[in-house]
């Protein structure tokens, strides 16, 4: 297991945790409007994250964050508060089975606009892979 990446580690408890969201979510939105669930679950994680945060005592002086990286946290952080919002809204109305899977669209996306504005490169088979995932999204997604 050593030879085996801390990136791929992360990622891979990413997916289970990203997992476990959806189906938590599923259940905890019943009930309750979409946007009022997503504030409450937004408020945990502002809880919790400030928690670690502060025993790693990793938050820099204010004055020491450059202002691209403020803008593009901001940009950031309006594009997850919309994707949360529209993520529980699509839970509270589709099967969970259904909607997570669409919702790692985002996974396709991410790879294309890494190699378009980030200028990554993707070799033959990652890109082959986007195209399987392609299908495989829309095959989980057709009723």
């Amino acid at each position: 297991m050593s030879d085996v990446s801390p990136w791929l580690v992360w990622a891979v408890l990413s997916a289970v945790f990203a997992a476990l969201t959806a189906i938590f979510a599923k259940i905890g939105v019943q009930g309750i409007d979409a946007t009022a669930a997503t504030l409450v679950r937004t408020v945990i994680i502002a809880l919790i994250l400030s928690g670690i945060v502060t025993a790693r005592h990793a938050m820099p002086p204010l004055n020491s964050i450059s202002a691209k990286t403020y803008v593009f946290l901001l940009f950031s952080g309006l594009a997850t508060g919309a994707s949360w919002v529209c993520y529980f809204r699509a839970l509270q109305l589709g099967e969970a089975a259904r909607v997570a899977p669409i919702d790692k669209f985002s996974v396709i996306l991410v790879a294309l606009l890494g190699a378009t504005l980030l200028g990554e490169r993707l070799s033959t088979l990652n890109w082959l892979g986007i195209a399987v995932s392609s299908v495989g999204l829309i095959m989980v997604a057709m009723p």
